[in-house]
């Protein structure tokens, strides 16, 4: 039986956390696919699915987004702000992955309903265990709404 790949949104500017995210979940035993975008601005119209992601088809919707606070154009927590008022995107689990372990980031993150709080390791390897196990639970074990 061919399983359909989970969808994870991906919203992370640096390029190189952007890579290391992808080549860990792409090394993971769970069929995925990765959508990339570079700031919240784009975050948003693909979730909206506003100007190049009006079509639905070029939008499809992710089972999870791995989001970073530090964006440009609108910031992380807005980006979730607005994700959680939506009836429709609210059930979409969000996880935070950033390279801040500030008390008022996390705070925000939890007040405006993340699903998790991760910060990124400064060390490679560290930060390749982190995705590793992120992929285990939330690609392996946990299960998503049709």
């Amino acid at each position: 039986m061919q399983v359909e790949p989970l969808l994870i949104l991906l919203v992370e500017d640096d390029p190189a956390h952007a890579e290391i995210a992808r080549r860990n979940l792409e090394l993971s035993q769970i069929p995925t696919r990765i959508r990339h975008v570079e700031d919240g601005q784009e975050a948003l119209d693909y979730l909206f699915r506003q100007g190049p992601y009006a079509d639905p088809a070029s939008s499809p919707r992710p089972c999870i987004i791995l989001l970073d606070l530090r964006l440009p154009k609108v910031g992380g927590l807005e980006v979730l702000r607005r994700i959680k008022q939506d009836s429709e995107l609210a059930i979409i689990p969000v996880v935070v992955l950033t390279t801040s372990a500030a008390p008022p980031d996390i705070r925000g993150a939890y007040a405006n309903q993340a699903s998790s709080y991760l910060v990124k390791p400064v060390d490679f390897e560290q930060f390749r265990r982190l995705l590793e196990t992120f992929g285990c639970y939330w690609l392996g074990f946990n299960r998503y709404p049709s």
